[in-house]
C-alpha cells in the first residue's frame, strides 16, 4: 500500500452525482492524497494542523508534555469524543441533536443517585438507558411526525435538563467507592474512560462504514426519497440515529459524573456545540450525507488541545469561549478555501 498525490472524481456525498476535481482551470490540478482507493486530504490536513498545535504547546509551555496533564487531556476529551461520535450519526441524516448536553446531566446524576441503592454497574446502565430512551423519543418526533429536528431537539434540550432538576435540585455525590471507578481506572498509560470513547469510534466506524444499517444512515443524508424508493426503512434508520447519540450522551454523562466525583443537574451546558463543532471541524456537511468518523475524531482532538493550551497559558473563560470560538473559525474557513479550489 503506498500513498499517492492524484485527482479522483470527488462526490458531494451520497446519492449526489461524482464532479471532477480540480479548479475548473484546463491544465491545472490539485493534489489529492489517496490511500486504498480513499481520500484522506481532509485527514492529513488535520494531522499536520494537530502536530502544529503539539509543537507550539510543548515549545512554549513545561507543562504540556507532563504525564499528569496528557492523562487529564485524555481524560477530558472523552465526554466531547462521544457527542461527537452520536452527533456524527445524527447529522449523516441531515438531523441534529441540541439535547445532548441536557442528556450528560440526566444521565450522570440519575446514575449517581441511584447508584447509592443500586449495584453501581445497574445504576450506570440505567443512566444510559435513559439517554437511549431520550434519543427514541426524539428520533420518533422527527421521523414519524415529520418534525423539524432542530426544533424537537431544542425542546428537548430545555425538557430533559428540567427533569434533571426535578430528580435532584442539588449535585449528588454517590456514596459507593465503585462509582468512580470507571471515571479514575487507567489501563497501563491509558485512562479506561479513553479506550472506551476509542472503541466506541473503532466499531463506530465499522458499523457506518461496513453495514447495512450503517451505510443507510448515510445515503439518508444524500437522498432520503431515493433511499425510501430503494426499500429501506428511513423512519427505523432515522430512530435509530438520535438513539445511538442517546446512548453516546448517556455514557458521557455516566463517564463524567465518575470522573468528577458528583452529579450536577447545571452540567452540560453548551456540550452540543462542541460536538456539533468537531464534526464540523471534521468536515461533516449539516446538511446530511458527508461525514468522516476518522475525521470527527481529528476534530475531537483539536478542540481538546484548544482547550489544554488555553487552561495552560491561563487564559480567563469568557476569552477562552472568544479564542475557541474564532479559531474553529478559522480551522474551518481553510477547509472551505480548500474545497473551493478543487471545486
Amino acid at each position: 500500500m503506498t500513498d499517492q498525490l492524484t485527482k479522483p472524481p470527488e462526490s458531494n456525498g451520497p446519492g449526489e452525482p461524482a464532479r471532477p476535481a480540480g479548479d475548473g482551470t484546463p491544465g491545472r490540478r490539485t493534489p489529492r492524497l489517496i490511500v486504498a482507493g480513499r481520500d484522506l486530504t481532509l485527514e492529513a490536513g488535520l494531522a499536520v494542523l494537530l502536530i502544529a498545535f503539539v509543537a507550539i504547546a510543548g515549545s512554549t509551555t513545561d507543562a504540556f508534555l507532563t504525564e499528569g496533564n496528557i492523562t487529564n487531556l485524555l481524560k477530558q476529551m472523552v465526554t466531547t469524543g462521544l457527542l461527537a461520535y452520536g452527533m456524527l450519526t445524527v447529522i449523516l441524516t441531515g438531523g441534529i441533536d441540541l439535547s445532548v448536553g441536557s442528556v450528560v446531566a440526566f444521565s450522570g446524576i440519575v446514575a449517581a443517585g441511584l447508584s447509592s441503592g443500586l449495584p453501581v454497574p445497574v445504576a450506570m446502565l440505567v443512566g444510559i438507558a435513559s439517554g437511549m430512551a431520550f434519543g427514541m423519543v426524539n428520533g420518533t418526533l422527527v421521523a414519524r411526525f415529520q418534525l423539524a429536528p432542530f426544533v424537537v431537539t431544542l425542546a428537548a434540550l430545555t425538557t430533559i435538563r428540567g427533569l434533571a432538576f426535578v430528580y435532584s435540585e442539588t449535585p449528588v455525590a454517590p456514596e459507593k467507592e465503585g462509582f468512580f471507578e470507571l471515571g479514575s481506572a487507567v489501563l497501563g498509560p491509558i485512562p479506561v474512560s479513553t479506550l472506551i470513547m476509542l472503541g466506541v469510534f473503532l466499531f463506530g466506524g465499522i458499523f457506518l462504514s461496513r453495514t447495512p444499517a450503517g451505510r443507510s444512515l448515510v445515503a439518508i443524508g444524500g437522498s432520503a426519497e431515493t433511499v425510501r424508493l430503494a426499500g429501506i426503512g428511513v423512519r427505523r434508520h432515522i430512530v435509530l440515529a438520535y438513539t445511538i447519540s442517546g446512548a453516546c450522551a448517556g455514557l458521557a454523562g455516566v463517564i463524567l459524573a465518575s470522573r468528577v466525583g458528583i452529579a450536577q443537574p447545571s452540567v452540560g451546558t453548551a456540550f452540543e456545540l462542541d460536538a456539533i463543532a468537531a464534526c464540523v471541524i471534521g468536515g461533516a456537511s449539516l446538511a446530511g450525507g458527508k461525514g468522516s468518523v476518522r475525521a470527527t475524531f481529528a476534530g475531537v482532538l483539536v478542540l481538546a488541545l484548544i482547550n489544554n493550551l488555553l487552561n495552560l497559558y491561563d487564559v480567563q473563560s469568557f476569552w477562552q469561549q472568544v479564542l475557541k470560538g474564532l479559531i474553529i473559525v478559522a480551522v474551518i474557513l481553510v477547509q472551505r478555501t480548500g474545497k473551493a479550489r478543487t471545486s
